[in-house]
Parts: structure tokens; C-alpha cells; sequence
């Protein structure tokens, strides 16, 4: 099935590094980042993973889990593990999914429905578009979705930046512009500053103005309670 930007993602039951998980259930109230692999031991994502074992703290302080794949068994996904270990100096500290039947790959459109045969006679090149990034919503929705070659190392300080627009612009009708980080201006559309000018008429405060663009830049802010 195509998966695209607000559609709720597949729900599965897989084996992981961590046992046996029912993707939903484990997402819970939170958000989740599910990335994946095409072949185990192979060097791009040895350092993806190895890397994002650092990283992982910060997904821990945005309520986000973290969870990877690759077609390769969880056994296979053990060994990795020490290898990404002794390899990039931080062991593993998030769950990997053993897909050896390829069926979330399929679930979740990353290879072609008629893909076949068994883990270990697939190459890393028979599965090289197993190389997203699905960001969830707690509403078990995609929320972003990010598709890279085999090639590129992926950017996960930009998977984090874009993590943190996702879920300010969930909890505020805002907008992010070009290269926001957070504490940045963030775009307000006009129809939000119409019902903000509304609610502030109804309590009996001041009308506010609209500025001429069609939207205006506000700064998000600590004091803002953002």
C-alpha cells in the first residue's frame, strides 16, 4: 500500500532485539520514529545507528520512541549490535525489527509487493529502497517521511529539527519557515490571527490587526508557554 502524509500507518506485530512488539501498542501516547536498513553489517547504516544511539536522549526528552529495521534476523541484528558497538563506541540502546519476510518493507511500501526470497539470499542492492524515515504521531498517523539511497548517510540532527516543527505545528496552527530551529519565528497563517482577534473581541479586549502579508512571524517562546 502508498503510504503518504496523514494517513495512519500500518499497524504489525514483529520480533525486535527487545521482543516481541505490536507496533501500535508500543508507539502508546507518544510519537515514534521508525527508520530502516536494507542489509545488516553494511557500513552507511553501521554509522547511522551508531550515531543515533547518541542521539537518542534527545528523542527521549521530545516523548519520542526510536525503533529501526532491517530484513535480516533478530539474531543477525544481535551481532550487528556488537559490531556497531566495539565500531562507533556506543552500544545499541533502542530495538531493531527483524523483517525476514519483508512483510512491514511491504506494509509500508519500501520494496515492491512482489519482492521475494529469504533474507540471507537478498542483498543489500536487491533492497536498497528499504532506506526511509517515517515520523508518528501518538495519533498513529504519518506525521513525515524522508527516502534516502543507499549512498547517503542520513541526517539525523535535520530527522530531529524536523521532529521538533512536526510537533510544535501539532500543538499550534503555525507554520515553520526555511531552516527553522527552535526559538526561531515561526509563520502565522491569517485565519488563525482572525480567530485570535475574534476571541479577544469576545472578552471584551482589543481588536488586534491584521498586518498586510498574508501571514505574520511570532516568535515562540518560553514565556509564549511554547
Amino acid at each position: 500500500m502508498s503510504l503518504r502524509i496523514g494517513d495512519e500507518v500500518p499497524d504489525f506485530t514483529a520480533q525486535t532485539t527487545e521482543g516481541e512488539i505490536r507496533f501500535h501498542e508500543w508507539i502508546g501516547n507518544g510519537w515514534a520514529v521508525l527508520f530502516s536498513h536494507p542489509k545488516d553489517f553494511t557500513p552507511v547504516c553501521t554509522t547511522e545507528l551508531g550515531y543515533l544511539a547518541k542521539l537518542k536522549p534527545e528523542f527521549d526528552k521530545r516523548n519520542t520512541k526510536v525503533i529501526g529495521l532491517s530484513i535480516d534476523s533478530v539474531e543477525d541484528h544481535r551481532r550487528w549490535a556488537a559490531d556497531i558497538a566495539e565500531t562507533q563506541g556506543t552500544p545499541l540502546n533502542y530495538p531493531l525489527i527483524g523483517d525476514t519476510d519483508l512483510k512491514v518493507a511491504k506494509l509500508y511500501d519500501m520494496i515492491h509487493p512482489n519482492a521475494s526470497g529469504s533474507a540471507s539470499s537478498r542483498t543489500a542492492a536487491d533492497n536498497a529502497t528499504i532506506r526511509s524515515v517515517f515520523v508518528v504521531g501518538p495519533d498513529k498517523k504519518l506525521k513525515l517521511s524522508i527516502l534516502y539511497p543507499m549512498s547517503t548517510g542520513r541526517d539525523f540532527n535535520e530527522v530531529l529539527r524536523a521532529l521538533d516543527s512536526v510537533q510544535l505545528t501539532a500543538r499550534h496552527t503555525v507554520a515553520t519557515p526555511v531552516n527553522w530551529r527552535p526559538g526561531d519565528d515561526v509563520i502565522i497563517p491569517r485565519c488563525a490571527l482572525r480567530r485570535a482577534s475574534a476571541l479577544r473581541r469576545a472578552r471584551g479586549g482589543r481588536r488586534a490587526s491584521c498586518p498586510p502579508p498574508r501571514y505574520a512571524l511570532w516568535r515562540a517562546s518560553a514565556e509564549a508557554g511554547w
